[in-house]
């Protein structure tokens, strides 16, 4: 381990990892945040338990079986889900918007959230399906609408840029408009079920949605890890990268694979959630004042947001127990407003 001014450097053999100082302090923080809103988040309730009664449940020492099954089943599944989509959504913001180069990237500007309400409404409109085929359909319609945008962007072998941002804005609003006329065409009831799950919600989580959200980030967070230096000198220019022997396009697909990949574990877990994916990667960099792309902060950050999110979701003013996506689409309204009237660049 070397320290060079505010850089520290991991290196063993030809591999070495660098963080800069400032990074690792807000990523600490992050984390203590995230332990404190956990322990929140378990506590808080129509049934209300003190730390020592979590942790007597958490490692097994507990007595009350009341307590243990509100816990284990109910809140832990919960927080679990949050966690690890907060994450999968902060992470794939990061990379939507070094891909793009614009701070408006994000899974709902490309295109994904509302191709997955489009095969949700779908299968909920047509076909009367329940939560797992709902969301199978979801997932599999987001990857199809950003391979199409991805497709479509496409100029002279590249992609990247405004030209990806106004193709995925334009596909959005084509799907947008398909999925009011299927609205507009189920019954009732239909429609209620559909908009339900546009709403986004952590309710009812169990640890069939919590396990594969979990395991999804685990397995794709090492490949965003390893190209994330290339992202970084993607940043510089297709041409400045090429000449660094970076493969533009090959590295460019792959984490917007990765991305999708995210963002499809978030909405199958949860259904499609608004603004974690755009506001966390730019909280990161303002903390950390770090030009790398903000890979593993931005996680935390998405967890950190996502989990207060939620805590303000369930103990609002007037006892109003709002979905998480409506509290986080009313967040991000008020974040999107403010952030285009400080950046004079977007």
């Amino acid at each position: 381990m070397m320290k060079t001014g505010d850089k520290i450097i991991f290196r063993t053999g030809s591999f070495s990892v660098q963080w800069r100082r400032r990074v690792i302090t807000v990523c600490c923080i992050l984390m203590l945040c995230i332990i404190a809103l956990s322990l929140l988040h378990i506590s808080r309730g129509t049934l209300s338990f003190t730390p020592s009664q979590i942790m007597d449940s958490l490692f097994g020492a507990g007595h009350n079986p009341t307590t243990d099954r509100v816990i284990w089943r109910i809140r832990l599944p919960r927080l679990v889900t949050a966690l690890f989509v907060g994450a999968s959504l902060g992470m794939a913001g990061s990379v939507f918007q070094s891909i793009s180069r614009n701070a408006l990237g994000s899974p709902d500007i490309i295109g994904f959230t509302t191709g997955a309400a489009t095969g949700a409404i779908i299968q909920i409109i047509l076909f009367n399906a329940g939560p797992l085929e709902t969301s199978l359909a979801a997932v599999l319609s987001g990857i199809g609408a950003a391979i199409l945008v991805f497709v479509l962007s496409l100029k002279k072998g590249s992609t990247g840029g405004y030209r990806l941002i106004l193709t995925g804005i334009g596909v959005g609003a084509i799907l947008s408009g398909i999925n009011t006329v299927l609205l507009v065409a189920g019954d009732l009831d239909q429609a209620a079920s559909a908009q339900l799950w546009l709403a986004g919600s952590l309710n009812t989580r169990t640890w069939a949605h919590a396990i594969p959200a979990a395991l999804g980030f685990v397995l794709i967070i090492p490949v965003v890890i390893f190209y994330a230096r290339r992202m970084n000198l993607l940043e510089m220019g297709d041409d400045a990268a090429r000449q660094l022997g970076i493969a533009t396009e090959k590295s460019r697909l792959i984490m917007v694979v990765a991305a999708v990949g995210l963002t499809a574990i978030a909405t199958a877990a949860a259904g499609p959630i608004a603004f974690i994916a755009l506001a966390a990667p730019q909280l990161v960099r303002r903390l950390t004042h770090s030009p790398d792309v903000p890979v593993v902060s931005g996680a935390l950050m998405g967890a950190v947001l996502l989990l207060g999110a939620d805590l303000l979701s369930q103990n609002s003013p007037l006892n109003l127990k709002m979905p998480i996506g409506l509290t986080t689409g009313l967040l991000g309204g008020i974040y999107l407003l403010w952030l285009l009237g400080r950046e004079r660049k977007i």
